[in-house]
């Protein structure tokens, strides 16, 4: 029997690259389409990564589907991060942060599987956020770590009862890929079975994926708040492809 490996840094931040269109949501942001569309949703990954690699004792892992195109976007993300990135950010990117390729299946099937291959590799507390939400804090990942020492998952539910981060604790404990996750209920069946096997869990703010008009609405005034209160680097390079594509409509 093959003995699990032990991790120097106990905790991964797990970011899951999602399509355009994804079991039950997708990014519908109105005159903002096409290449636009793929530029924007670029910029919310390289985000997601720099505002995860904040975290020093956490590592950063990447996963996306084996699909030739999504390799190609990814492989544009980790070379714009190498040129962007500077400071503790930079040697975090080299020594923290790491791609995995997944096969292209159900957002249930590759969430469970980027569970089931981070606590394989010995982590003890995986943290999971999909790539619309460029706005999530250093401090709120933080936060959703610190509550995993204390209980089994962590939930961060959003308007329409879905979500934008889920974190287990000590193993995958809950097959997501049996959930049916273009139900509008799914932040609830997640839960139920939660506690129907009498696992403990913490609930984070309500937050937002932008896949729509009005959440970009949402990350305008989240960005604007952030530089208002001091804060340069959330959701930098989103704020700046935004303001590039405004300049041309």
């Amino acid at each position: 029997m093959e003995m699990m490996t032990s991790k120097k840094n106990g905790s991964v931040i797990a970011i899951c690259v999602q399509e355009p269109s994804e079991d039950g949501s997708r990014m519908d942001l109105g005159a903002i389409k096409g290449e636009d569309l793929h530029f924007l949703h670029q910029a919310f990954i390289t985000d997601t990564v720099a505002n995860a690699l904040s975290i020093i004792a956490t590592e950063v892992r990447l996963y996306h589907s084996d699909l030739q195109e999504q390799k190609r976007f990814i492989a544009m993300i980790d070379d714009h991060l190498c040129k962007k990135l500077n400071g503790a950010k930079a040697q975090g990117l080299k020594d923290r942060f790491t791609t995995h390729e997944l096969s292209h299946e159900g957002w249930g099937n590759r969430i469970e599987k980027v569970f089931k291959d981070c606590f394989s590799q010995g982590y003890s507390s995986v943290l999971v956020i999909g790539s619309r939400t460029p706005t999530i804090t250093p401090k709120m990942m933080k936060t959703a770590l610190k509550m995993l020492k204390e209980c089994d998952a962590v939930f961060g539910p959003t308007p329409e009862g879905r979500y934008y981060i889920i974190g287990m604790s000590g193993s995958a404990q809950i097959n997501l890929s049996e959930l049916d996750w273009t139900s509008p209920s799914v932040y609830h069946d997640v839960a139920a079975a939660f506690t129907q096997k009498h696992l403990t869990w913490s609930e984070l703010e309500i937050w937002y994926a932008v896949e729509s008009a009005d959440e970009l609405e949402f990350l305008a005034r989240d960005i604007n708040q952030y530089r208002f209160e001091g804060d340069e680097e959330t959701a930098r390079e989103t704020e700046a492809v935004m303001e590039r594509i405004i300049a041309r409509m």
